[in-house]
């Protein structure tokens, strides 16, 4: 089943809940959450009251992506805060990962692992026994709004290959650049689930915008 899942980091906060409710209308499956401490990447963004407040507001799920460079510090804080999936990057605190998957796991959870552009796919193999998810950026992670680098199509390509190899249940994501040009191609490389924001709160109608894109994948489903 292909899902999407809104990027928050591109709503109108001023607007938020409205967005989310039309988002919700049209047709989104959940919340990406992008978390980010300014140091993993160069810009900040959400704490674990937003993750809260949205999970108080909406009864979708909410996933918790967390661009930090000591993730360890922050998984109970979101776990606390009710997100449903916390995704970990395999270039932050390797050594501690497999562990940091495993209590998001005993905490009910989703745990999983995401890929900068220039990581290789083989990267994730050494957590794929614990991910529930595989998130692939095609984009370098810390903004909104860029596009999707050319080169991403031969990693999904690949990455759908190594999944399909070790552990087929678990669901291929993509973050950036998703838009309605391109998802086509992207759900031919391989992609399950596509986090959009532009693509979704840069439109004038978010609920068509919605409906357009979920229209999209389910013909393709």
């Amino acid at each position: 089943m292909k899902t999407l899942e809104p990027s928050l980091l591109a709503a109108d906060p001023f607007w938020l809940s409205a967005q989310m409710d039309a988002a919700e209308r049209g047709g989104a499956g959940a919340w990406h959450l992008d978390i980010m401490d300014g140091h993993f990447v160069p810009n900040l963004s959400f704490g674990p009251h937003i993750c809260e407040a949205i999970r108080g507001h909406s009864a979708l799920p909410v996933t918790a992506h967390l661009m930090v460079q000591k993730p360890s510090r922050f998984v109970k804080l979101f776990l606390e805060a009710g997100a449903s999936a916390v995704l970990l990057h395999a270039e932050t605190e390797t050594e501690a990962l497999p562990e940091l998957l495993k209590s998001i796991r005993d905490a009910g959870a989703a745990p999983g692992i995401v890929l900068n552009p220039k990581t290789p796919v083989e990267a994730a193999l050494p957590f794929l026994r614990l991910a529930e998810w595989v998130l692939l950026m095609s984009v370098e992670p810390g903004y909104g709004g860029q596009t999707l680098l050319e080169d991403s199509f031969a990693k999904i390509r690949a990455m759908r290959a190594l999944i399909d190899r070790e552990k087929p249940s678990v669901p291929l994501m993509l973050d950036g650049g998703v838009t309605p040009e391109n998802i086509p191609a992207l759900l031919e490389a391989g992609v399950d689930t596509f986090v959009a924001g532009s693509a979704v709160f840069g439109a004038a109608d978010v609920e068509a915008r919605c409906r357009e894109l979920m229209k999209m994948l389910n013909e393709r489903s």
